[in-house]
């Protein structure tokens, strides 16, 4: 049972009540006016609070009084207006007015208390990590990886911007089924170079990727590869900078190459090829490194480990294996890889992603994540895992209310 506080007009309010009370939820404040809420969110034990984009609901002091209290705030938009005084106020995820109670529920069922925007990322601008997800030659899933991590993120709670920055070509767009005319992750680079890049230019230049369970940002790749010396070290390092003001959490698809071109080129300031992917990876908080669950996979991932280690001496890699079954390494795959990991490697993965083409073929066709496409398959059950006990542990309970933490499952078990 969730503790909810509706700030609405009256028509919506009566139409939410119902429908909560319905499914077993309590509303224990229900009023009309910004100032009336702050004070009852001062006063009870409030889970959610549901508020209307209206100038008289949704405001600064709302906002601030959620984030104190730690509760989730869900903002119901009634038009264009609406969603720009929100986006105004740094609450960028919204649900449309007249959605209904299947759109507005799984916001409320499970949820976790994540600080807004206003406040600053996660009540801090060190609180903002910046990920990047690596993997070597050979197609190990690294794009289908990063969007499930940042899908299961914004699932959280948390405000989240995916960033395509392979310069061999992007990938990110097509797989969620977004148009990529304008790659915004060239467009914000090149806003870097000029300082103009604001939070308003990212908002500009990004696409929203829209779903009930969890929306984020996303800032496309360039669609040729002849585009690359648009990435250079510095813009990627700024846009990067800009992003971790912008949204608690930023992925970032890097390339596989991790050469460096110094020693191939006369000119030592021309631009670098490959000066994006290892941008991304030193100034990245958390690595995740994704190898492919085959022999061949595991040989290129083994051997290319000791490069991505010296090109993120400060972060040590999270390993993540992914397609793991037994047609391509064995009997017991999951005990198999793991001992293939520390036999040669001296590694132990974060996590072991079991094979379901099934899955990630129709979150391709339909152009969404694999938690919307497939929410019960056991691959994304794996990276669910994953990023809850690595990337976004549960806080420490508040105002002596029991959370209850997640219990961790051998790497070795399949979902």
């Amino acid at each position: 049972m969730t503790a909810i506080a509706l700030c609405l007009d009256r028509r919506t309010q009566e139409r939410v009540t119902a429908e909560a009370t319905a499914s077993g939820h309590l509303v224990t404040v229900r009023t009309t006016a910004g100032r009336e809420l702050v004070a009852a969110l001062a006063a009870r034990d409030v889970d959610v609070a549901v508020v209307g984009a209206g100038r008289g609901r949704l405001s600064a002091e709302v906002v601030a009084a959620c984030d104190r209290g730690g509760i989730r705030l869900v903002v119901l938009v009634a038009g264009e207006s609406e969603r720009r005084h929100a986006l105004a106020l740094g609450v960028y995820d919204s649900l449309d007015a007249m959605s209904d109670w299947s759109e507005l529920e799984p916001s409320l069922r499970g949820v976790r208390a994540i600080p807004s925007r206003a406040g600053g990322p996660l009540g801090g601008e060190d609180a903002s990590r910046v990920i990047a997800v690596w993997g070597p030659a050979g197609a190990p899933g690294r794009t289908s990886v990063a969007i499930a991590i940042a899908a299961e993120l914004a699932a959280l709670g948390h405000s989240v911007a995916l960033a395509d920055a392979d310069p061999y070509g992007g990938a990110t767009a097509p797989a969620l089924g977004l148009l990529d005319e304008a790659p915004g992750f060239a467009a914000a680079c090149r806003l870097a170079a000029s300082d103009s890049l604001t939070h308003d230019e990212l908002v500009r230049v990004a696409q929203r990727y829209a779903s009930p369970r969890g929306a984020f940002w996303v800032l496309t790749g360039i669609g040729r590869a002849t585009r690359w010396p648009e990435l250079t070290s510095e813009r990627v390092e700024r846009v990067l900078a800009q992003c971790r003001s912008w949204v608690d959490y930023t992925v970032v698809d890097v390339g596989f190459n991790l050469e460096t071109d110094e020693e191939i080129t006369s000119d030592m300031f021309a631009p670098r090829r490959n000066a994006a992917t290892l941008a991304a990876l030193h100034g990245a908080d958390d690595v995740i490194a994704v190898g492919l669950a085959d022999p061949v996979g595991l040989s290129r991932f083994l051997r290319s480990f000791g490069d991505l280690v010296e090109a993120a001496p400060e972060s040590p890699p999270h390993v993540l294996v992914n397609r793991v079954r037994a047609s391509a390494v064995g009997a017991n795959p999951f005990a198999q890889v793991a001992s293939t990991l520390l036999r040669f490697g001296g590694l132990e993965p974060a996590a072991l992603i079991p094979d379901d083409p099934a899955g990630f073929d129709l979150a391709v066709l339909t152009g969404r994540t694999l938690r919307d496409a497939s929410p019960k398959s056991p691959a994304r059950a794996a990276v669910r895992r994953f990023v809850e006990r690595e990337l976004a542990p549960e806080p420490e309970p508040q105002h002596g209310r029991r959370r209850r933490a997640a219990r961790p499952r051998p790497v070795s078990e399949p979902a």
